[in-house]
């Protein structure tokens, strides 16, 4: 009997090509960064800064974003585009510096099963905290540049690469904006309603995660990604909010074994999440004091997030963020359906499919 590979297998199948092709373009990257970098000779710390973002770098990750870069370009042609390569560097570059900077805020002293780009400064400059701070924003600065440099200097036509430029650093911009405003929400003290949620998302996340890269592939690919703006913006905003209120909702309520993540997260740093907002939204008095006891309370104990899990499921929050997560993802669904008449059936399919394995999936 023959066994047909159904769509979703064939998604994470090629989803995993790219990944592997990736990973061995990026250490090549890294190679010849490490011999060009145009630094002065007598310098120790800029090699050392390059060595820490590339040991990060490539530590992990799935490379979703490069995948949606090669997957869009896939919608207009079935022919490798020439500029694939440097976007994927500059979109993989834009992540690290926004890890790099993330932890700094979030004082995180691991990143994908290794120290964080802070902390290995504070260790290598134990008695000088400033230096440790600042080479960490320097660090996550020159990403940040390289990421720009490496599409300026792609042997590509000149409008090409200013196009993928101007994306770039639009979408660079909108992160920014996104970890403004993702402070702002916690710091307020208030419980954020709905809209400031959904735009903490799509500017934090869906912006750069999502967008941009599907914005490159077209580009890259001969497409005009200008024309179908609207609808790309968007797919890429429910995309993003749906994976966002899965990360929030695992935070509480994932398997630590599974997610390599400890629970509880978001509710000890005071961060207003989807689900720390929805519980409380729910609770009120006894209930509404152990939510707030754990509410940026670093000490918290894990028999108090358990506690604060069961409130949680007694009041519905975990059924109502499957069910939301869900709604998304279907919603997206839908929007990219609608591009079958116009672009390569075969990665819309892809499209489709997607937002629903990205919240049914376990990690």
């Amino acid at each position: 009997m023959t066994h047909t590979t159904g769509p979703v297998e064939r998604m994470l199948k090629r989803a995993a090509a790219h990944e592997r092709r990736f990973n061995a373009l990026f250490e090549e990257y890294f190679d010849t960064l490490d011999r060009t970098l145009d630094a002065p000779s007598f310098s120790r710390y800029a090699p050392e800064c390059v060595q820490l973002l590339r040991e990060l770098s490539m530590r992990g990750g799935k490379r979703m974003r490069v995948v949606l870069l090669h997957e869009a370009a896939g919608l207009v042609s079935a022919e490798p585009a020439e500029g694939l390569d440097a976007a994927a560097l500059s979109i993989e570059l834009l992540h690290t510096h926004g890890l790099v900077h993330d932890d700094l805020i979030d004082d995180s002293p691991t990143r994908r099963g290794g120290p964080s780009t802070y902390y290995a400064y504070r260790e290598r400059f134990p008695r000088l905290p400033q230096a440790a701070l600042g080479l960490t924003v320097l660090a996550g600065d020159l990403a940040l540049g390289l990421s720009l440099r490496v599409l300026l200097e792609a042997r590509l036509p000149v409008a090409l690469r200013q196009a993928m430029a101007e994306a770039q650093t639009r979408a660079a911009a909108d992160t920014f904006v996104g970890q403004i405003v993702d402070l702002e929400r916690d710091f307020t003290g208030a419980v954020p309603g709905e809209d400031i949620l959904h735009s903490v998302a799509d500017f934090k996340s869906a912006r750069y995660s999502v967008l941009a890269p599907m914005r490159l592939g077209l580009l890259a690919a001969g497409g005009q990604p200008e024309a179908f703006d609207q609808e790309l913006r968007r797919y890429a905003r429910l995309v993003g909010i749906c994976g966002q209120m899965r990360d929030d909702y695992l935070d509480l309520y994932g398997d630590a074994e599974v997610t390599g993540k400890p629970t509880g997260t978001d509710l000890r740093d005071g961060r207003r999440s989807y689900t720390v907002s929805a519980l409380l939204s729910v609770t009120e008095g006894a209930e509404r004091a152990v939510v707030e006891s754990a509410l940026g309370d670093p000490a918290c104990t894990p028999e108090v997030i358990d506690a604060v899990r069961e409130i949680g499921e007694r009041h519905g929050v975990a059924d109502t963020a499957r069910a939301e997560m869900r709604r998304r993802a279907e919603e997206a669904s839908l929007v990219a359906a609608g591009w079958r008449s116009r672009w390569r059936a075969e990665a819309v399919t892809f499209f489709e499919h997607l937002p629903l394995w990205s919240v049914e999936r376990s990690r």
